[in-house]
């Protein structure tokens, strides 16, 4: 039996099926510069990293002819007038897993590098968001994932302590960030994000539900 009270939601990859939008959004910026970006770059260097990160390691690895922040204000525009009109997808059995938590006493939350206007509306058009009790995402900290920051400020925030929490992350730099903090993280990696390297997480998981399974039979 453990003394967890608060699960820690990544967002994208984790809680929605948003890595192949975003895959697809940095394409079309790119093809603007004349760079064919490809699945498999985006697999192996840039699931699961914020877009700031994004962008600099583009024009650092790949030669992008292109400033990095303007990269990063076209990448953010599209994410912008996607969520506008669209929510980011679901990952499988995240209303009921969300209301199954709820239902067990846990607190839950958000921690992402995501922009909060897009995990706030997306969670919002699922109905969902009343299920969280905080949100942190990458602009309530000065370094994102994989520092430590963001999870420390949840900490902080929900006034717990970090052996109180679970983190769920689907990338290494999340991974990174939580097991950095100090919080037991267990991993469950997507299509995108398979083949990080996810060792130090305490646990691996083969799917959310798998990993809330695993959460309740632990109370």
């Amino acid at each position: 039996m453990n003394d967890y009270s608060t699960i820690l939601f990544d967002f994208d990859g984790t809680l929605v099926d948003s890595e192949p939008l975003h895959f697809h959004m940095w394409q079309q910026v790119l093809l603007q510069y004349g760079f064919d970006f490809t699945l498999e770059q985006y697999q192996t260097y840039y699931a699961g990293m914020p877009t700031t990160d994004n962008a600099y390691d583009l024009v650092t690895r790949f030669a992008v002819q292109a400033e990095p922040t303007i990269l990063i204000q076209q990448k953010k525009a599209a994410t912008k007038a996607y969520i506008e009109t669209h929510a980011f997808p679901l990952m499988p059995d995240v209303p009921a897993i969300l209301t199954n938590l709820r239902s067990y006493g846990f607190q839950l939350g958000v921690v992402t590098g995501a922009a909060k206007r897009t995990v706030e509306n997306t969670l919002s058009m699922h109905g969902l968001i009343e299920h969280f009790d905080i949100i942190i995402s990458g602009e309530d900290v000065s370094n994102n994932k994989p520092a430590p920051d963001s999870y420390l400020h949840a900490l902080r925030m929900l006034n717990i302590q970090a052996k109180q929490a679970v983190a769920i992350e689907d990338s290494e730099l999340g991974v990174g960030a939580a097991v950095n903090a100090g919080i037991y993280c267990l991993a469950v990696p997507n299509e995108l994000s398979h083949k990080h390297d996810l060792s130090k997480a305490q646990q691996r998981f083969q799917s959310l539900r798998a990993a809330a399974d695993w959460l309740l039979a632990e109370q």
